[in-house]
């Protein structure tokens, strides 16, 4: 069966449900798919002790500030599942939940949006299906040959999992810091990065990340020197645990080993350590296997773009995959601009 509507929006995550907001607004006929079976987007699968970087109020989408947690100065994941799932009921969002898009392709005049139960033809296309789906696994040597537990950010649920084990968690951004603090004291742990870890300023949270970003791509707008953005700054936000296990002396980075042996791993100078486990907090990439069939190429694995849109089809917009697609865009409270102009843009389009 062929549905037909004016925008289809791919994944009813914070980034689906902001354009939602702004395509509502404009009186633009849409539905949103989403893969996830229930409302909440990939925070529903994030580990157990995961904060937000922000207070509650420096953390919303648009229209509707997200209220604080009862004892908790930066909200946990399942308040921000709650409040997504409430967000998406307040506004009356057309999300259909648990379809899964396995293609978007040219149809004349139209795209035409394949899933598991049926197609869909819309005049413009919003992909905002984020990373979480695409975990990044290094090309370490010897990986295939570790014979203990390897798993990868995604997988990380709970310290309790890995008591009296020897766990190597390897990255030095904000995943690897906090996964290494929330191990510390649970797990015979080594932290890895590649680099010696930049702690941001103990003072500097998500609001101030939020204003560095957007600082920085309106220098570049404009035409003047790059400020560095938020990586001027440092790697890892300095969130109350992490900065709890870095203070007491239990967060401290190791150099990148060569290579994983057996029974674990192996530095340059033949030095080896034992592990139980490997964690790869070694980040994501953008999901974007279901735009393979519109054949668009960038750098990186991005699409070329032109703010939200992509620059080889105008009739799609790209929201939430990183500062390429809008400033701080997969964050919730960075998500609502770039939202906002890619319903405009679509609006011009269609109507």
């Amino acid at each position: 069966m062929t549905r037909q509507t004016q925008v289809v929006v791919i994944g009813g995550g914070q980034s689906g449900l902001a354009a939602g907001y702004h395509l509502r607004r404009l009186g633009i006929d849409f539905t949103i798919l989403d893969t996830q079976a229930t409302p909440g987007g990939a925070w529903q699968h994030v580990w157990d002790s995961l904060r937000l970087f922000s207070p509650a109020a420096f953390s919303s989408l648009p229209g509707r500030l997200m209220p604080p947690q009862p004892g908790e100065p930066y909200p946990d994941a399942q308040h921000v599942v709650d409040y997504l799932a409430d967000y998406e009921k307040r506004y009356e969002l057309p999300v259909q939940h648990g379809v899964q898009v396995q293609n978007v392709r040219r149809d004349g005049h139209l795209l035409l949006v394949d899933t598991d139960s049926g197609s869909w033809r819309a005049r413009a296309v919003i992909s905002a299906t984020g990373t979480w789906s695409r975990p990044l696994l290094p090309a370490v040597p010897g990986r295939a040959s570790f014979r203990g537990e390897q798993v990868h950010t995604v997988d990380y649920r709970r310290p309790q999992d890995f008591a009296g084990r020897r766990v190597i968690v390897v990255g030095g951004g904000n995943s690897g810091a906090q996964i290494a603090a929330d191990l510390a004291g649970h797990a015979d742990l080594t932290w890895v990065t590649l680099r010696p870890p930049r702690f941001l300023p103990d003072d500097v949270d998500g609001r101030v990340l939020f204003d560095v970003a957007t600082a920085r791509r309106k220098a570049l707008d404009a035409g003047r020197t790059d400020t560095g953005g938020v990586a001027s700054l440092g790697d890892v936000v300095a969130v109350p645990p992490v900065r709890s296990a870095r203070d007491h002396g239990l967060l401290k980075a190791t150099p990148m080993f060569t290579r994983l042996t057996a029974d674990g791993v192996q530095w340059a100078d033949g030095t080896r350590a034992a592990a139980d486990t490997v964690i790869w907090c070694t980040g994501f990439r953008p999901a974007l296997s279901h735009l393979a069939p519109l054949g668009l190429r960038g750098a990186r694995g991005h699409i070329t773009m032109s703010g939200t849109r992509a620059a080889d089809e105008p009739r799609l917009h790209l929201l939430g995959y990183g500062d390429w697609t809008g400033p701080a865009s997969a964050t919730l409270i960075g998500v609502g601009r770039p939202a906002r102009d890619a319903a405009r843009e679509i609006a011009a389009l269609v109507t």
